[in-house]
């Protein structure tokens, strides 16, 4: 008892404060096990509505003339990833900021041949029990790029005027062997096939969907249900949830600049937005170091509603 009295005498400043025993594992576990439980419970309660992701075989049944669309556009090499630039191919320079072609510096990272990684490779490897898709596919690698793209545009062209030409099958000259690789495709995506045919093809199990994605982004469905529930780009879409749940908000800064122009009409946006968070960033990080700036909050005194000096 005297040994313990004197090890806490002898304790800086012990006489001036209470002391008592303090587990800080025991309270370090509850911390943990509480937030634990109150971080499931309120994700099950308040969690965002979204739903569940579309699957090409699900865009195939609900918009068929549009996976015929998209596909006859990757032959033709006219979509947005066979046009995009890096990190796919080289198609385009991509985005720049002023002078500065960032895309281009980082290079590609992830190749991406359109036409064969998203049509031509997926319908070979289920090409054995069907002798016409496999004449097809031989006249189709047998041709000249300049003869596949002909092919591709003017069957193109023709569903941009008849979106269902596709269903009264390849009788029309012209085409090659177009119409044929464009409906075995669309019957290749109602299977539900397609989607681990072309995520899969690094490896038998795979999370990276970005293939998968681009294909679907390529066509006009992801839009048109992405807008149907207020998640476009100019609809404030990454700060919006479906229905009336609202997103992040703590995006609104970045987003806001894609609502006013010149950002809203610019095809270097995403470059130019970035670029000007950086440069308000850096101003914010570098607010005790400019002079005059650094003086506001003394000027305009809101400090006093959370601090005063007793």
């Amino acid at each position: 008892m005297n040994a313990a009295k004197t090890r806490r005498d002898k304790t800086p400043d012990a006489h001036l404060f209470p002391t008592r025993p303090y587990d800080l594992v025991k309270e370090f576990v509850i911390a943990v096990v509480v937030i634990g439980l109150l971080t499931f419970l309120l994700a099950g309660i308040f969690s965002s509505p979204d739903k569940k992701s579309i699957s090409l075989a699900q865009w195939a049944q609900n918009a068929p003339a549009d996976v015929v669309a998209t596909a006859v556009g990757e032959l033709a090499g006219t979509t947005t990833s066979a046009t995009y630039g890096p990190p796919y191919n080289n198609a385009s320079t991509g985005q720049k900021l002023g002078p500065l072609s960032l895309q281009k510096w980082a290079g590609v990272r992830q190749p991406v041949n359109s036409a064969n990684d998203f049509v031509i490779r997926p319908l070979h490897d289920v090409s054995a029990a069907d002798p016409a898709l496999r004449a097809a596919l031989t006249q189709w690698t047998g041709a000249s790029s300049q003869q596949q793209t002909a092919w591709a545009q003017r069957y193109a062209d023709l569903l941009a005027r008849r979106p269902n030409a596709y269903l009264a099958g390849p009788a029309r000259l012209g085409f090659g062997p177009v119409p044929i690789i464009a409906t075995r495709y669309l019957a290749l995506a109602r299977t539900g096939a397609l989607q681990s045919l072309i995520a899969g093809k690094s490896a038998f199990y795979t999370s990276n969907l970005t293939e998968p994605l681009l294909l679907l982004a390529d066509g006009a469905y992801l839009e048109d249900v992405a807008r149907t529930d207020h998640l476009g780009g100019d609809q404030w879409g990454m700060m919006n949830e479906t229905g009336n749940y609202p997103g992040q908000p703590w995006m609104w800064l970045y987003t806001f600049w894609y609502q006013i122009k010149p950002f809203s009409t610019s095809g270097n946006a995403d470059a130019l937005v970035w670029g000007l968070m950086m440069a308000l960033t850096a101003v914010f990080v570098f607010v005790p170091f400019i002079p005059g700036l650094r003086s506001v909050p003394r000027w305009i005194k809101l400090y006093k509603l959370v601090w005063r000096r007793d």
